[in-house]
């Protein structure tokens, strides 16, 4: 080969457009050819089908093309690869025979399983098969994830949810062709990339696609509607490369067949580790538009390193930063999609972004969709958020009729980034140390009327002057919404967080066992809306009603300057009474007394800057799986009042204490009721975790103690009863419950196991 060469990038799709941007920019480049290309493609245009094997030869002799860079697996399936190297053309791409690792999905899985690859357990079936897998599928008694063993466009893949969605999805399977049933398995998906020259195989960084049509990733699988890189997982490309990719190319090696080109693996990063999803042999749409605007080498370089195998790591080199890419899909996609409408004028390509065509073509000067997935803009940054920024700036500016994009792309990696609670402004420990240092500046104010104080749930006065009590104590609580405010006021939901002032205070003051007497509100904001007050204190005002209580008075605050336009807080004062002798907790409780948990109806007024950050790339009326409703409505779900819940087991008399979780969760709360020298052993997995804590559990990052401080992840309350009258405080409560754990002499205090 010359210095400079003709080259001819194979294919029409996104992919190939970035293929063709980067390997115009190499000054071994003479000229290049695209075949069939579309309207946004670089460099000589044919019309040659991307599987027409003759006619891309012929085109080859005709052009003097001195390398071929095949994008799509049809024409490597079809033997493409052979025809050309046997018509003395360099290609880059596998041959048929190894293509079948995508085109074949029971090869690969045997592939796998022979070289003892981790993967899910699988079966495979052939065509017409339908009662064998039917059978196969019954008797291994779990959720499966439904494959057509031959190439699909990348929608060949259904993930069904009920019993009928997985009898219909292998009968419709079967009837197409073969078909690999699955294990589903669950965790977080990636895309490992690596170019091989047949000994040496070098990786990308990692990658997540969105398969999902819907935000959420929800909805019928698609191509892919968008990838970013690098992704935050627990594992480095080089890791799973040497677990995934290395085993391959070496098996293929010594067997005399070496695989030159991509080796793409599907990766399902499971509790149990890396198990392997599937292999393709080709570049990832929309995975290539990103990880090529990540590259800094020289692209041409590189290919020419695979096919003349003199690959090493050192041609390999990715600049900093971070690449995010949009799909805009035609109207009805993943289905049948409608072609020739017009699209905008396109944004300009700059450092920060650009657009590549997918399924687009020029028609009477116009430039039109010609197929499902029409654009991608790729957004890069020095970080994963500047990345997106610029994505979706770019994406915002284009239209056409009919458009579908998803606003969520990366909606999951905040939850991966995240390592603690202080890392999004809340500091559990900097507020515990503020309680200690508060505490001697309280106590100077401290009478014997006052039984507890600061670091309580709430405050205590002696005040027997209420005569129908025998010794009557009044309990006070004050205490603020926090940060869900931010989330209520951003969506235009603002009365429940009336009820959650109230409802915590309520709860905070029966952990002493005193009932709701008065309740004083305090409401500020940058400036006063009449209809903005009135419906946050009607919250209250359904709440106090529901509870007996008065809602005596407040204060309503403008404070321009100090708080955001839009934007509001809620404080409240509640306070309740008690009779003394039967104030919480007992001094009774001691090592062995059972817990008993019941049931938070959501995350109720804490951890919500967590959550916000958490979420903030996903729309809120979408409704991600696990969630029985949309995300918006399980995130403002009022905090509940457990006073009607749990006044018969008070009156029982077989309570030493009740425990609010609240900020700091189990492991911070539970201590504030024990004496010293005893702790608690909670046990993970004792009660069903709700919807929302099972997606927040998938999504985070956070260690365990870390989590369960953060959110109460489904426990609202926590009973201590001696073990003999468990079960009769249970039966008290009108609500499924759960025994959670015990008391121990142990001075660690809390354990979560």
């Amino acid at each position: 080969m010359t210095d400079s060469l003709n080259i001819l990038v194979v294919g029409s799709g996104a992919r190939e457009h970035a293929l063709a941007t980067k390997i115009s920019e190499s000054p071994r480049c003479a000229t290049l050819h695209v075949t069939p290309g579309n309207a946004g493609t670089p460099g000589t245009r044919h019309h040659v089908a991307a599987t027409d094997i003759e006619g891309i030869v012929s085109l080859c002799h005709t052009n003097n093309i001195s390398l071929v860079v095949v994008g799509p697996e049809a024409p490597l399936a079809t033997g493409l690869v052979d025809a050309l190297l046997a018509a003395g053309v360099a290609a880059f791409g596998p041959s048929q025979a190894l293509a079948r690792l995508e085109s074949d999905k029971s090869y690969a899985r045997a592939i796998a399983h022979s070289l003892n690859l981790p993967g899910p357990r699988y079966a495979a079936f052939a065509q017409g098969e339908t009662n064998a897998a039917l059978e196969w599928w019954k008797n291994f008694g779990a959720n499966i994830v439904v494959k057509q063993s031959g190439l699909a466009g990348g929608k060949g893949v259904v993930v069904p949810n009920s019993p009928q969605e997985t009898t219909e999805a292998i009968r419709e399977a079967i009837t197409v062709g073969d078909v690999v049933l699955e294990e589903r398995l669950v965790g977080t998906e990636c895309s490992l990339i690596a170019m091989s020259d047949g000994k040496t195989s070098v990786a990308f960084p990692l990658a997540q696609d969105h398969k999902r049509i819907g935000e959420g990733d929800t909805g019928l699988n698609t191509g892919g509607m968008g990838a970013y890189a690098p992704a935050p997982v627990q594992f480095s490309a080089e890791e799973l490369h040497n677990m995934f990719i290395t085993p391959v190319i070496d098996h293929f090696a010594a067997a005399g067949t070496p695989f030159i080109g991509v080796l793409f693996a599907g990766i399902m990063l499971t509790a149990d580790g890396p198990r392997l999803l599937e292999y393709n042999c080709r570049f990832g749409d929309p995975e290539a538009q990103v990880l090529l605007s990540l590259l800094d080498s020289d692209l041409v370089e590189l290919l020419l390193a695979c096919v003349n195998t003199t690959l090493t790591p050192g041609h390999l080199n990715i600049r900093a930063g971070s690449a995010l890419g949009v799909v805009l899909a035609s109207h009805n996609y993943p289905h049948s999609p409608r072609t020739g409408d017009i699209i905008s004028p396109l944004p300009s390509t700059n450092p920060m972004c650009a657009v590549f065509h997918g399924g687009t073509e020029l028609q009477n000067g116009n430039l039109v969709t010609a197929g499902g997935r029409v654009l991608t803009c790729v957004g890069f940054g020095a970080t994963l958020e500047e990345a997106r920024t610029h994505a979706y700036s770019a994406a915002m500016r284009i239209s056409f009729d009919g458009m579908q994009l998803r606003r969520d792309i990366a909606w999951r990696a905040p939850g991966a980034t995240i390592k603690s609670y202080a890392s999004t402004g809340v500091n559990i420990d900097e507020g515990t140390r503020a309680v200690d240092l508060i505490k001697t500046s309280v106590a100077k104010t401290s009478t014997a009327q006052v039984l507890r104080g600061v670091g309580a749930f709430g405050g205590a006065l002696d005040v027997s002057f209420l005569k129908e009590f025998d010794h009557p104590v009044l309990v006070g609580s004050t205490d603020g919404v926090g940060t869900k405010v931010e989330l209520a006021a951003r969506i235009g939901r603002i009365r429940g967080t009336g009820h959650d002032i109230v409802n915590h205070c309520i709860n905070d003051v029966l952990v002493q066992r005193a009932y709701p007497l008065f309740f004083l509100d305090y409401l500020a904001s940058s400036k006063i809306d009449a209809e903005m007050v009135a419906e946050v204190v009607g919250g209250m005002a359904d709440a106090c009603a529901a509870a007996d209580c008065v809602l005596l008075g407040g204060e309503t605050a403008e404070m321009p300057g100090v708080y955001a336009p839009g934007a509001f807080d809620i404080a409240g004062t509640l306070v309740g009474v008690a009779e003394r002798d039967q104030l919480l907790p007992l001094n009774t409780i001691a090592a062995g007394d059972v817990l008993i948990g019941v049931a938070s109806n959501g995350p109720h007024t804490n951890g919500y800057s967590y959550l916000r950050k958490l979420f903030a790339w996903i729309p809120m009326e979408s409704q991600p799986v696990p969630l029985d409703r949309p995300l918006v409505e399980a995130l403002l779900e009022p905090h509940r009042n457990y006073l009607p819940v749990l006044r018969q087991a008070l009156d029982s008399e077989r309570v030493k204490a009740l425990v609010h979780i609240t900020g700091g969760g189990l492991p911070d709360n539970m201590p504030r009721v024990l004496p010293p020298g005893v702790g608690a052993n909670i046990a993970l997995g004792s009660w069903p975790m709700p919807p929302l804590f099972q997606l927040v559990q998938q999504l985070s990052s956070l260690d365990t103690d870390e989590l369960y401080r953060t959110l109460n992840m489904g426990i609202g309350m926590v009973i201590i009863t001696d073990p003999a009258h468990a079960d009769q405080v249970r039966a008290l409560i009108d609500e499924e419950t759960w025994i959670i754990g015990n008391l121990t002499n142990d001075h660690e205090s809390v354990r979560l196991q």
